[in-house]
């Protein structure tokens, strides 16, 4: 079984961190090298319920380079639990790296077309059992959210003024939020593009009292949408690991870390801001990239 370790790394970014603006990287990337960042704080409390209702099959969705679905494999295999991914697009005639992982914990794989992909409840009807339970793709929902709500039970973070994180389905920021007091700020740096719909979905897992907490999603640092990956971007990333010795990935936590690079030097923040960033792991989409794109794995 996977249990919170007793101590997460706290990283000080000291290029960004200066006389007036403090920045703090919280690296749940180090929780474990196979369930990296965020994923099992999301998993933790649907599993609980899975086995509380003696499920015997997790179920859920992903893409061929899904931090979620090979997180996923890993922790169902720890809990003696079978597990199916329902994986977007035909089946390729190589499997990605995160595919044959996922394989290789014991993860059954279902191909279905990308439009399928779009309609999840007749996917359900189709392959479903009733000894599966299902997980929204990236652990979407409330128990999601509860889940992610601990991230910030390992640290105490009630001096910091702002918390900011990569948005792709909304749940750890839903879960971050319950934690904060009014009196700090969450900003989530949204990496798909035109992705106006994410507040909704996002104070749909919050309560009405949560939902009047200090909260922004930015929309200006997707570099063209879900994993893109222009020039300039694997460029910061790059530097950012010769300043730092921080690894960052493509889809989340290199737009993330740009994204508070650039709103320090346009002075979002105001002095004696202090900023806790959350490094929510999974390099699973870095793997797509060719050979010596990126100086670190």
């Amino acid at each position: 079984m996977l249990t919170i370790p007793e101590f997460i790394p706290l990283q000080s970014i000291k290029h960004l961190s200066n006389e007036k603006v403090l920045v703090d990287l919280l690296r749940i990337d180090q929780f474990h090298p196979i369930v990296s960042g965020n994923k099992w704080f999301k998993l933790r409390f649907y599993l609980e319920e899975a086995i509380y209702q003696q499920k015997n099959t997790i179920a859920s969705f992903g893409g061929a380079y899904s931090n979620h679905i090979v997180a996923l494999a890993y922790t169902c295999q720890q809990y003696g639990l079978a597990s199916i991914g329902i994986i977007r697009g035909e089946q390729p005639a190589k499997l990605s790296h995160t595919l044959q992982a996922a394989i290789q914990f014991g993860m059954q794989l279902i191909f279905i077309s990308r439009s399928s992909h779009n309609e999840k409840e007749a996917v359900k009807k189709e392959f479903g059992k009733e000894s599966w339970y299902w997980i929204n793709e990236g652990g979407y929902g409330l128990s999601g959210a509860a889940g992610a709500s601990t991230i910030l039970d390992t640290l105490d973070a009630t001096s910091y003024t702002d918390i900011v994180c990569a948005v792709g389905t909304g749940t750890m920021m839903a879960g971050l939020i319950k934690k904060t007091n009014m009196q700090q700020k969450v900003i989530g740096i949204s990496v798909l593009k035109n992705n106006f719909s994410i507040t909704q979905e996002v104070n749909a897992l919050l309560t009405a009292e949560e939902s009047n907490r200090n909260f922004e999603i930015l929309h200006a640092y997707h570099f063209g949408g879900y994993a893109k990956h222009p020039a300039e971007l694997l460029q910061f990333m790059n530097n950012f690991w010769e300043q730092e010795r921080i690894p960052t990935d493509i889809v989340y936590t290199g737009k993330l870390m740009f994204a508070i690079t650039d709103l320090l030097q346009n002075n979002y923040f105001t002095n004696g801001s202090k900023i806790l960033a959350i490094h929510s792991g999974g390099l699973q989409g870095n793997l797509s990239l060719s050979n010596g794109l990126l100086n670190f794995k």
